[in-house]
């Protein structure tokens, strides 16, 4: 089947976060401009989801429900299909959302002021389920070489030690530098991280997205002992363009953390997700592979374009390879702009609304992040 990734979804007044805010930034930006920040897709969803949940819809009574055999099944039938790590239906824990996930991990295994790690620039909510929480930021910022990024190990290893810090939350594949880490350097951060006691929640909700010639490794299959120190968060949002749905598979396979956070979710009500999320997420698993290939065939012709323009008209800007996930990073400090001044340029000069760099940290000052999950004409 051909799938339809060419028509342009104009999705004014349909409540769309970043298109609201991309009116509320300058009301008069023109009709035919879409906005390329906030990380879902201008496309149309898997036409087997929508079909699916007409279907449903036809029989289902809308009262409270949990996850079904069914469901369950399809998360861990994906897991091995897709990333040969086959785990077990009671490892996972449903959750609304990663980022809703990561308040609750936050709170449920530290104590005010203890430390938590990321390696930024990095996905901004992982900032604020920090500090929101009372807890401490301690940054293990990556080491950026020509536009490539990689993990600073030794000052990771000098962080970990102190024994104030609990927790390191790990981006992978990495938001927004674009980074799909290497088995090797997840052995050493892993390495480290049990040496000195530091849980590692695993953020891998873009964890289909690898460029081709990469790979990515789920943290957890790497060994029982790495599985044992870590909490895995994945789920179909990213993937299938179902970030409204709210639903995600929180995978621990270590029963005492998994405890721990399950009781945290009782003391704080929260037991069952919407009706819908179980049947779309369980169609996404189950149904869309051959979606998900022509998507990702797409994304490739769209990174190939947006670095081909670049290098042949702003050669200023550099971009960084992108390994993984749909979200290409650019290097803008050579235009000679502070961030102020570039976030104004791009929003009100060239119409371009795109995430700006700082919002995922001071190491992100002066560049930008574009979302490329979008119509190749777009």
């Amino acid at each position: 089947m051909c799938y339809d990734f060419e028509t342009v979804v104009n999705r004014n007044n349909s409540g769309a976060l970043k298109w609201d805010l991309m009116k509320q930034v300058k009301p008069d930006v023109g009709d035919d401009i879409v906005p390329f920040s906030v990380a879902d897709m201008e496309l149309k969803n898997p036409p087997e989801i929508i079909s699916g949940l007409q279907e449903y819809l036809n029989t289902a009574v809308l009262g409270y429900t949990g996850a079904t055999d069914d469901y369950y099944h399809s998360v861990c039938s994906y897991l091995k299909r897709k990333h040969n790590w086959e785990i077990k239906r009671e490892w996972i824990l449903v959750s609304p959302g990663v980022v809703p996930a990561l308040y609750d991990i936050v709170k449920a295994f530290t104590k005010p002021n203890d430390g938590i790690i990321i390696m930024s620039p990095v996905y901004y909510p992982f900032t604020s389920a920090v500090q929101n929480s009372g807890r401490t930021l301690v940054k293990n910022s990556l080491i950026c070489d020509e536009g490539r990024y990689t993990i600073d190990f030794a000052d990771l290893e000098l962080k970990a030690k102190q024994p104030e810090n609990k927790l390191l939350i790990l981006c992978s594949p990495h938001n927004p530098v674009g980074r799909v880490w290497t088995k090797d350097e997840l052995i050493k951060l892993g390495r480290i991280c049990i040496d000195n006691d530091v849980l590692i929640i695993s953020d891998e909700i873009h964890f289909d997205f690898v460029s081709d010639g990469y790979k990515h490794t789920i943290f957890a299959s790497i060994s029982d002992e790495f599985a044992q120190n870590s909490i895995i968060c994945t789920a179909p949002s990213k993937s299938y363009n179902l970030g409204g749905v709210q639903v995600s598979n929180i995978i621990i396979p270590n029963d005492n953390i998994r405890e721990t956070l399950s009781k945290y979710n009782e003391e704080t009500g929260r037991f069952v997700l919407n009706i819908f999320a179980y049947k779309i997420g369980e169609i996404a698993y189950t149904q869309c592979d051959e979606w998900f290939q022509q998507l990702h065939e797409l994304l490739e012709v769209n990174k190939h374009l947006v670095e081909d323009f670049f290098t042949q008209n702003i050669p200023e800007i550099t971009v960084s390879t992108l390994e993984g996930t749909y979200l290409m990073w650019l290097d803008c400090r050579k235009l000679g702009m502070d961030t102020k001044d570039l976030e104004h340029f791009m929003q009100q000069e060239a119409q371009l609304f795109l995430d700006e760099g700082y919002i995922f940290g001071d190491e992100g000052s002066g560049f930008e992040r574009i979302n490329i999950a979008c119509p190749t004409k777009v």
